[in-house]
């Protein structure tokens, strides 16, 4: 079923978990990521990122993502990730995305804020909840280099971006990257735990793939309640395909497709798992 992004964090607050966010630029990745959820019996959130837009524009990919969701047995939230324009925003809500996440983390803080406030309003006439992104990350989504490293964000400030602009997530910066990991990341979970106490909101991870599941349990303990994974799922994928190009001659594409899909259900599984707790169920 469809819901919202507040809806769906909610359900995380309640069971004190965290709900994994999956890119899924294209059909396998969504198939992958709804089996998994299905199969455990957990809400999940399918996410379309902007820098997909050249091998899988959200006009193609969105309806479908929205479609799939709609049929799903567990609740699924439609996600647009790292959205950097509000026309691009405004593309993803016409479609029926339920979640936006405006991203103004490399612009200064007073224009991040103004142009996250236009987001909030724009995001609320289409009953839409929205993240934001305070502070950077030592990479970019895809993995290029955000410049200098990460800038942490701190708590004060955090406090009075959320409250003015009226968002209903943050995403702070406390040490993970975009991509993968060349070395196990160092993480400030302090830090959480203290934006969390004081904003009072649910908080994200991104580069959420590659850290160990200690500072999963950690992060979900200190406030986190959506974990932003890719980079690992896709991974697996591609390794699959090579594996079984290496010991069969494939002739159809199809089968190629079907054991990546594969191959990422089954990550996908394993960070639900973790992110779950392994007790999270949807029945009361």
């Amino acid at each position: 079923m469809l819901v919202n992004l507040v809806e769906i964090l909610k359900l995380a607050e309640e069971k004190k978990c965290a709900v994994g966010a999956f890119n899924t630029p294209n059909l396998e990745c969504i198939n992958a990521v709804l089996n998994a959820a299905e199969r455990l019996n957990v809400p999940v959130i399918l996410s379309h990122a902007e820098l997909h837009e050249p091998v899988a524009p959200l006009a193609v990919i969105g309806p479908v993502m929205v479609e799939k969701a709609k049929q799903a047995k567990i609740p699924v939230c439609v996600h647009l990730d790292h959205c950097e324009t509000l026309s691009y925003m405004q593309q993803a809500l016409d479609i029926g995305f339920t979640g936006v996440m405006y991203d103004g983390s490399l612009l200064p803080y007073e224009e991040n804020l103004a142009n996250t406030k236009k987001a909030v309003v724009l995001a609320k006439n289409y009953n839409c909840g929205v993240e934001a992104e305070l502070g950077a990350l030592a990479s970019r989504e895809g993995g290029a280099s955000a410049g200098s490293g990460p800038v942490y964000t701190d708590p004060d400030q955090a406090v009075v971006f959320c409250k003015e602009t009226g968002i209903d997530a943050l995403a702070p910066s406390f040490g993970t990257a975009h991509g993968i990991y060349k070395s196990k990341p160092v993480l400030d979970l302090e830090r959480v735990k203290v934006i969390a106490e004081k904003t009072g909101l649910p908080l994200v991870m991104h580069g959420g793939s590659g850290v160990s599941p200690e500072d999963y349990r950690t992060g979900i303990q200190n406030g986190l309640r959506k974990i932003n994974y890719y980079s690992y799922m896709s991974k697996a994928g591609v390794t699959a395909v090579k594996e079984l190009l290496e010991k069969e001659d494939v002739t159809f594409f199809h089968d190629l497709a079907l054991a990546a899909q594969n191959a990422m259900e089954a990550d996908a599984d394993k960070a639900m798992r973790v992110f779950s707790g392994k007790i999270l169920t949807l029945q009361k």
